[in-house]
This record gives structure tokens, C-alpha cells and sequence, in this order.
């Protein structure tokens, strides 16, 4: 990740929060006259972006079992003889199985509470419910479900993933999350992680905000990360500029599928967006097919001309639900960003089309994906923790 290398998975950044809507944050604009260079990842010449991973061809031959080397190979010698169990290396933690109904002996009442301090802020604002939604996407990706997102920068480490490009200041809903472990660990004390408790957030901010179609049991039993690094934000979470190709690799370097990206892009259709997340695309090419839509174009643009970097809502038609009305504007080329209009490819049209049309299709398929995102790079007891304080380590 860290390693000068670009994983190879939209969100995107799915969702986030300004003046109480989930915003995309301020990204450095896509270079206008240079275009990409193969394979889709932005130009090596732009700062804030690393370069694209080798092209080298992979190997031909799969990794053998158990790490062993593979007998098949006329060149591998034979594995050791086993060694004494006392020099034998200790093998890494086994990742936790998630499971539903986690803290129901331990701590029953768990979901219940993080329902209550959801409902609360997300009744009061809905764009709230935008920005939890998008805080539990940016958590994942980065170090994996470990609400490494979470931590404050401190003086042992200034720059947490929190200040990293995608996040600030456009990541929002930390207060609700601080509420709720607050009421946590008067309930019971040191037993539901920051992690779980990002993930039912995200839950519970869907169903608010679908009207309640999106509703779905969460598996739970992650531990808290103790790493946070800005600048690995860059290297894992999709930008709004990105290219078909891009979101691809980046969804499936976490185990999510293309048909996944499409789904967990459909997230687009709550919140509101920075104009400087997409000023690559104004004003409207009218010769370019995947071009925005003329009249959305004309429209932003004259919201845009504030000064500052101004915001403007994702979803003109319904922007406070999570529906599936993102993939009608798909198919309208009334989306804001280049990985929105990105999902017109023939590659995946099709099921842009499906969701679109077929009434509870993109809602079963939200729930399915929100459940597997949750499941990337889970903590052990052994590499993590169940924080005291959400935003330090212990």
C-alpha cells in the first residue's frame, strides 16, 4: 500500500459530510491536456497520486499450498524435514469469524444503543446518514474494517488517515460514532470495538435513509487497527476521476468483484460533492457521449461559479435517499463524476440497466456487498484492539 505501489478496487470515495451532507472531497483535478496512461491510473506526473504498478506479466506458475514450495517445479528442492515444534515459526492469527448477534451475551443491548445514536443525528440531518455510510466504506478499504479512519492525529503520529487527501475535511459522522461508544462503555465497558461500531452505523444510516428497504443483519466481532497513515488513502481509495479499469483493480485488490463496484457505486445517490471533484467535466462536451448531460452541466456550473470550492447535491432527483435512482442518471449521463459516467462501459451497462429497472434488484444486491466490504482485513485479538476511546489507541 505504503509501498510506492497502487493497489490494483466505487466508492471512490462513496460518501462523506459538508454542511450536513455526504460530500466527495477536494481532490487534485485530473490533468486536463495529458491523457492517463495505460490501464487507467492517473497521470504519474500528478503529485498527490503514486505511480501505477508494474506491468510486469505475473507468474505463470500459482503459489503452492501452505506456502511450501511447489513439488511440481523441477527446480524447487524438497520441503526441509520437519523441525522441532519449539523451533518451528508461529504461524499469524487467524483473522476473527464474524458473526451475527456478536455482544448478544456479552453485551446485548450493543446495536440497539449505535441504533439510537444513528437515529438521532441522522433524523436531525440525513446528510449525516450520507457521511456514516461513506466513514464505514473509507475504514474498509484503508487497513481494512479496523476504524483506523477514526484515530486523531497525535504527537506520535501528526498524520492519521483522517487528514489523508479523500478524507479531509470532507469525512464526516465521527461525532455519532463518538456517541455512541460513549453510551457503549457506560452500558459495558471495553467490550464493543469502534470498528463494530462504524459498521453498524453504516447499516443503520442505510435503512434510515432507504425508507427502510435497505435493512440487513451485520456481522460483528472486529478488532480496532493501531495504525492510521494519510497517505495511505491515496494508494486505496477509488478518486472521483477514476477510470472503469482503475475502479476495478482497486474493488478487486479487496476481494470485491465489478459487479460489487457497481453496486457499492449505487451509494452515489445520497450526499453532495465538492465542484472540484469533477471540474474535468465542465463545461459539457457535447461531442463526447459519456459527457454530463447539458442541462445538469449548465446547472452545476452556475453553482460552481461561487467562490471557494462549493458543493452541489449527487442525486438531482432524490438526493436525501438511497435509492436506485443513480442508475437512472447513469443511463442519463446526469452524474457528476468521471467513475460515475465510467459505469456506461459495455463492461457494465448491463447491470446499470438491471438496477435501474428492476424494482428491489439494487437493494438486495447494496445489502449483500455492505456485508462483504465489512469483511476486509478484519483485526485478531492478537494484531488489534477494543479501544477505550475511539479516536486514540489504548
Amino acid at each position: 500500500m505504503a509501498s510506492g505501489k497502487l493497489v490494483a478496487l466505487a466508492l471512490m470515495a462513496l460518501l462523506g459530510c459538508v454542511a450536513g451532507y455526504g460530500s466527495t472531497p477536494s481532490y487534485p483535478p485530473p490533468p486536463s491536456s495529458t491523457p492517463p496512461p495505460s490501464g487507467g491510473y492517473p497521470n504519474p506526473s500528478t503529485p498527490s497520486y503514486p505511480p501505477p504498478p508494474s506491468s510486469a506479466p505475473p507468474s505463470s506458475t500459482p503459489p503452492p499450498a501452505a506456502g511450501y514450495p511447489n513439488p511440481g517445479t523441477p527446480s524447487s528442492p524438497p520441503p526441509s524435514p520437519a523441525a522441532p515444534a519449539s523451533a518451528r515459526p508461529t504461524p499469524p492469527p487467524r483473522a476473527p469469524v464474524l458473526k451475527i448477534g456478536h455482544y448478544r451475551k456479552t453485551c446485548y443491548k450493543a446495536e440497539q444503543i449505535v441504533r439510537d445514536a444513528v437515529k438521532k443525528a441522522v433524523y436531525a440531518n440525513r446528510g449525516i446518514g450520507a457521511g456514516l455510510i461513506r466513514l464505514f466504506f473509507h475504514d474498509c478499504f484503508v487497513r481494512g474494517c479496523d476504524a483506523s479512519v477514526l484515530l486523531d492525529p497525535t504527537s506520535a503520529n501528526a498524520q492519521p488517515e483522517k487528514l489523508g487527501i479523500p478524507n479531509f475535511p470532507s469525512l464526516r459522522g465521527f461525532e455519532v460514532i463518538d456517541a455512541a461508544k460513549a453510551a457503549l462503555e457506560k452500558a459495558c465497558p471495553g467490550i464493543v470495538s469502534c470498528a463494530d461500531i462504524v459498521a453498524f452505523a453504516g447499516r443503520d444510516a442505510s435503512v434510515i435513509l432507504s425508507n427502510g428497504k435497505v435493512n440487513f443483519n451485520m456481522p460483528s466481532g472486529r478488532y480496532d487497527g493501531r495504525v492510521s497513515i494519510a497517505n495511505e488513502t491515496l494508494f486505496n481509495l477509488p478518486p472521483p476521476f477514476a477510470t472503469l479499469q482503475l475502479l476495478k483493480d482497486m474493488f478487486a485488490s479487496k476481494g470485491l468483484s465489478t459487479d460489487e463496484m457497481v453496486t457499492l457505486s449505487g451509494a452515489h445517490t445520497v450526499g453532495i460533492s465538492h465542484c472540484s471533484s469533477f471540474s474535468d467535466r465542465l463545461p459539457a462536451n457535447a461531442s463526447d457521449p459519456s459527457s454530463m448531460d447539458a442541462k445538469l452541466a449548465k446547472s452545476v456550473q452556475r453553482q460552481c461559479n461561487k467562490t471557494g470550492d462549493p458543493t452541489v447535491v449527487q442525486d438531482v432527483v432524490s438526493p436525501s435517499f438511497l435509492d436506485k435512482q443513480y442508475y437512472q442518471n447513469v443511463l442519463k449521463r446526469k452524474v457528476l463524476f468521471n467513475s460515475d459516467a465510467a459505469l456506461q462501459s459495455p463492461e457494465t451497462i448491463n447491470e446499470v440497466r438491471l438496477n435501474a429497472r428492476i424494482s428491489g434488484r439494487w437493494e438486495k444486491k447494496f445489502k449483500a456487498a455492505m456485508v462483504k466490504m465489512g469483511s476486509i482485513e478484519v483485526k485478531s485479538s492478537a494484531t488489534g484492539e477494543i479501544r477505550k476511546q475511539c479516536r486514540f489507541v489504548n
